[in-house]
């Protein structure tokens, strides 16, 4: 089932199947959001819980035993029931039970809420620790955006612009995309800016981190989509390797993919983990603004 919210400036549709966003239309008319088109990547802005991206063999220990988990977790292909609604507000919810219990085992409340005020769309992750042991997990935005915007200009007009100067670093990643431990320097233009071109993603995903917090992706005198994320350290950004994909993923991490050669251990320490004590909450909230 899908629902829209709506102020006089934006228009969001969101589905109950994975909390995902399916649409961001202005009152420009234009619309945002990538349109699923299977034929490039048939998703359009999964919730990555409780795990982002790939683990060693698919697998990560818990309580000395071992689980399967698929890639990005499985939050992007359940049910959420709908705990909240009004007109420019929409909440979502996934409780733990059977179907998760396999997969991983903890008593858990995921919340996914989504709020417009103005031309601004706020993406809020909340992660209720409802069982008796501490709980850790993973989680991340993975949204789409179509390039061009508005039919305007060509994919290679378009660029990523940070919000001011910077030093990123990029993640280093094997080629099955596990963690190398090998990151590196990632200049940008001016210390800004990244020009979109599709050869960028023949290897797959650029992620960075010491990075800017704010990030706009658009082309001069054209439509624009800034991407906020102040309180996620990563920043993951794609499109299907080697093809002219007509969409840039914008992806705020709040933690990275398991290491090569190694199975995550969720009872201990990592950067691909969120440690939750019994009974607490966590909560972390990114922005959409279009212009």
């Amino acid at each position: 089932m899908e629902y829209t919210i709506k102020n006089g400036a934006l228009e969001a549709t969101v589905a109950t199947r994975g909390a995902e966003l399916r649409s961001v239309t202005g009152a420009n008319g234009v619309e945002y959001l990538w349109d699923g088109d299977s034929r490039y990547w048939p998703d359009r802005s999964p919730v990555l819980f409780p795990f982002v991206a790939r683990l060693q063999g698919g697998r990560y220990i818990m309580d000395g035993r071992q689980y399967a988990l698929p890639i990005h977790g499985f939050a992007n292909f359940l049910d959420f029931s709908v705990s909240e609604r009004d007109r420019g507000r929409i909440a979502l919810e996934l409780e733990s039970g059977p179907e998760t219990w396999k997969m991983y085992p903890r008593n858990f409340i995921f919340r996914v809420i989504y709020e417009l005020q103005d031309n601004c769309l706020s993406v809020t992750y909340e992660v209720e620790n409802t069982d008796p042991r501490p709980l850790s997990f993973g989680l991340g935005g993975h949204p789409g955006f179509r390039v061009p915007l508005g039919r305007n200009g060509e994919f290679e007009d378009y660029r990523l612009r940070f919000s001011g100067p910077c030093e990123p670093v990029r993640v280093g990643f094997t080629p099955d995309l596990l963690l190398s431990g090998e990151d590196t320097p990632y200049p940008l233009e001016d210390g800004q800016i990244l020009r979109l071109s599709h050869g960028l993603f023949d290897d797959d995903a650029i992620v960075l981190k010491n990075t800017c917090r704010e990030v706009t992706l658009g082309r001069p005198g054209g439509h624009g989509v800034t991407v906020s994320f102040p309180d996620m350290p990563y920043l993951g950004i794609w499109h299907a390797p080697k093809t002219n994909a007509p969409y840039v993923c914008i992806e705020p991490w709040l933690t990275l993919p398991g290491r090569s050669g190694e199975l995550t251990d969720f009872s201990s320490p990592s950067p691909s983990l969120v440690p939750l004590a019994p009974g607490k909450k966590f909560k972390t909230t990114w922005h959409i603004t279009t212009t």
